[in-house]
């Protein structure tokens, strides 16, 4: 289904249907989907927000503010649906994940949500290399220690805030705080806990080593559940605002990573999806357990069978739209026209591309952006174009690596608005890369994927390796500029391991 759309107009659209929420770092959308996987067109809806930053690392939101932009929404969807509503069968939901927050005993927030992005536990994840041994508890959770996971965010709250920790009567994910909302009760999916650091994914359970010497008992944490068990039975409030959900089945949030490879089609090993938003991320669906984790990434869950190896670097879009703006660089279209001009690695520039720390591979949070070799003669478009090569290096160190999970014949397929907006971008990285590159037509791969794994756990479909990818068009390496970029990838390696000590 190269050439076919991936959406479908409402009145041609294939019920039943799935409402997505998909709970993203930028914006909440709400959205409906058909049994084939297209999205009924006009039903979407979008609404953005912003995390609270601060020079000392926070990186928070307010819950209850996320909360009611859902709410929102799925009223905006619901409306655009009209008596397509009718033919709901299931809500799924989405989140970024690696947030947490606390609640009191009557449930209302005593913390504000804190992301992934806050990187104030930095002193913890020293500390934690020096009590345990990372290798095995690499194994067991799939997760470097990191200021991202919480082993580090619950060591920090204990040793700066501990009157507020004890406070605390349980500890829950966005998606979990939502369910506490509509039906009174929480629990959380292997897949939103594999990304907490503290979940053993050959067991199924809460990490017993980790959890031993944490300020927080498991007690104070969800039960785990997989996906394919869902709540019904609105709380009254909702069921009356919104009768068509009264009494459907509501799946368990996932994370948006594995929820983005089920949408862009890469559904098991023979694909690669490559997701380049604010962030990036490079992730493979495997079927079969996955034994070693390579050094240097992550192992998460999709659900109880599927594991998703891969990585994820905390630079994407971001460092784009931060050097666009503070360097004044203007249009987009004009600039990308001038950056595409320029000779690969013709600058004489080595970039580390960290302006939010550093996730994959070398898991150094404290890491910060580096520029080498500015002369007088040095532009500003030459240190747009050194950051966006950077950023494909990083991909590479990653992509390298998860190759050797994977068969010979494995594609790579390309999604995310920092790329499917930026073509030049995706030229560069696909030729840093040296292989094949399919850009998906699909816009909203994370809602996307978690309506089709709602259909597949409602018993709906069996096999999600028969929907379409939606390709748009399909890049090819340069094998000469490949090389040209490996030196350079060589010599960032160089720079990266001068500034940049690994503790690990």
């Amino acid at each position: 289904m190269d050439n076919q759309k991936s959406t479908i107009a409402a009145g041609k659209a294939k019920g039943p249907l799935v409402l997505a929420i998909d709970i993203g770092t930028s914006a909440v959308k709400t959205l409906l989907f058909d049994q084939l996987g297209r999205e009924v067109e006009d039903a979407r809806w979008r609404k953005a927000f912003e995390l609270r930053t601060s020079k000392e690392g926070a990186s928070e939101a307010d819950p209850d503010d996320l909360l009611k932009i859902v709410w929102q929404g799925i009223d905006n969807t619901l409306a655009k649906a009209g008596t397509l509503a009718k033919k709901i069968v299931g809500v799924a939901s989405c989140t970024f994940v690696g947030n947490i927050m606390g609640i009191d005993q009557k449930g209302k927030p005593i913390t504000p949500l804190m992301t992934y992005a806050d990187t104030r536990a930095e002193k913890e994840v020293k500390w934690l290399r020096s009590e345990y041994d990372e290798t095995a508890v690499h194994d067991r959770t799939g997760c470097h220690f990191h200021s991202s996971y919480l082993p580090a965010r619950f060591r920090w709250l204990g040793r700066t805030q501990p009157e507020l920790i004890h406070k605390v009567d349980r500890w829950l994910s966005i998606g979990e705080y939502m369910d506490l909302a509509l039906f009174g009760e929480t629990s959380v999916s292997y897949s939103v806990a594999s990304w907490s650091g503290l979940f053993d994914r050959h067991q199924l359970i809460w990490d017993a080593p980790l959890m031993a010497k944490l300020p927080v008992d498991v007690t104070k944490i969800s039960s785990l559940v997989d996906i394919n068990t869902p709540k019904q039975g609105l709380r009254p409030e909702f069921a009356s605002r919104w009768p068509a959900l009264g009494n459907v089945p509501w799946l368990p949030a996932i994370g948006d990573g594995a929820a983005a490879n089920i949408g862009s089609g890469c559904s098991s090993a023979s694909r690669v999806a490559l997701t380049m938003g604010s962030t990036t991320a490079i992730r493979t669906v495997v079927d079969s357990p996955l034994t070693n984790v390579p050094d240097g990434l992550w192992c998460y869950k999709v659900d109880r069978k599927r594991s998703l190896p891969g990585g994820a670097l905390s630079e994407g879009g971001n460092l784009f739209a931060w050097i666009q703006t503070n360097l004044y660089l203007g249009d987009l279209l004009k600039l990308e026209s001038a950056v595409t001009r320029l000779n690969p690695d013709g600058h004489g520039l080595t970039l580390l591309p960290f302006i939010a720390g550093e996730r994959s591979p070398g898991w150094q949070g404290r890491a910060r952006a580096v520029i080498q070799g500015i002369s007088l003669a040095t532009t500003p478009l030459e240190i747009l174009r050194a950051s966006m090569e950077a950023v494909a290096y990083r991909i590479a160190l990653v992509f390298d690596r998860l190759t050797t999970l994977l068969p010979e014949d494995f594609e790579v397929v390309a999604g995310g608005g920092a790329i499917q907006n930026l073509s030049a971008w995706l030229q560069i990285i696909t030729d840093v890369l040296g292989r094949s590159t399919a850009v998906t037509s699909i816009q909203e791969s994370s809602a996307r994927g978690a309506a089709l794994l709602a259909f597949e756990a409602l018993g709906l479909i069996k096999n999600l390796e028969k929907f379409p990818v939606f390709i748009k068009r399909t890049y090819e390496p340069d094998f000469e500029r490949h090389q040209i970029y490996r030196d350079a990838l060589k010599r960032q390696e160089t720079l990266y391991k001068k500034l940049i000590k690994d503790n690990r």
